[in-house]
């Protein structure tokens, strides 16, 4: 049978759990194919209105684009999507005061002595970081009414905080990988679509007779395009991975140090 900490903790963790990665993308991707065929590729940017003419402004020219565009738009619409996402989850990971403020109140409530402060600071503090702080205060309780050797206790209160932090950071991290496959995947394939557009104004420049300039600009308006689009997804994926990578670092940080205000509260204030 599991126990009630497992429950607790596969509970915490339904609650936590973010929107879906496939979702997203799924949705991104409906999002994306229809913007290229009913906005980039309507008759009113091109010639005739008829999208198989000569484009006459930037959505014309980016349906030229070709099949790539819609892909790296989905990969686009994901990043957003996802960032806007991790930007709450992270948000409410944090709490709801200031994060350094806080860790400066419990150390000092832990200097104290005064554990019952500390505990209310959490729970008015709220979010992941608070949970685990709180975790490790109630451990923290429980080992001054255990008959135990105090370098036993101390172990106990920071496997507690390791448990508590296992069970959280999943969450923090959830769709930072997506981003960041996102920041690679979305260069290549401007790359990609840059190649292909080379090879059809090759392909124009490499006919018998006269260039056929109809094609020899299809093919650089491909190449310029799925270039741009393809530098600005990675571009947005690497700043976003990087941002939110950030915040949680600065999270891991407060727990490590409240987790070692823990340990080292104990055993300078406990003989046993």
């Amino acid at each position: 049978m599991e126990t009630k900490k497992q429950a607790v903790g596969k509970k915490e963790g339904k609650k936590s759990r973010g929107i879906s990665a496939g979702l997203v993308i799924l949705v991104s991707f409906i999002l994306a194919v229809c913007f290229f065929w009913y906005i980039l590729g309507d008759g009113k940017n091109f010639e005739g209105e008829n999208n198989a003419n000569h484009p006459i402004n930037l959505l014309g020219t980016m349906f030229k684009g070709g099949f790539v565009v819609p892909i790296i738009l989905t990969l686009l619409l994901t990043v957003i999507i996802l960032s806007v996402e991790r930007f709450f989850a992270l948000s409410k990971a944090k709490g709801k005061g200031n994060l350094i403020s806080f860790v400066y109140n419990v150390k000092n409530d832990l200097k104290s002595g005064n554990i019952t402060s500390a505990e209310s600071r959490c729970a008015k503090q709220k979010g992941s970081v608070a949970a685990i702080v709180d975790a490790g205060l109630k451990k923290y309780k429980e080992m001054e009414t255990q008959n135990l050797p105090k370098e036993t206790k101390v172990e106990e209160i920071k496997a507690e905080i390791e448990e508590a932090t296992a069970l959280q950071l999943p969450s923090m991290q959830q769709n930072l990988p997506i981003i960041a496959t996102i920041s690679t995947l979305g260069t290549l394939l401007g790359l990609f679509g840059t190649v292909l557009g080379m090879i059809r104004s090759f392909q124009a420049l490499g006919t018998g007779g006269a260039v056929d300039s109809a094609a020899l600009s299809v093919g650089i308006s491909e190449a310029l395009v799925n270039t741009a689009s393809g530098i600005l997804t990675g571009a947005l994926a690497i700043i976003s991975y990087s941002y939110f990578s950030g915040k949680i670092d600065n999270m891991t940080y407060a727990i490590d140090e409240m987790g070692f205000a823990l340990t080292q509260t104990y055993s300078e204030t406990h003989n046993s």
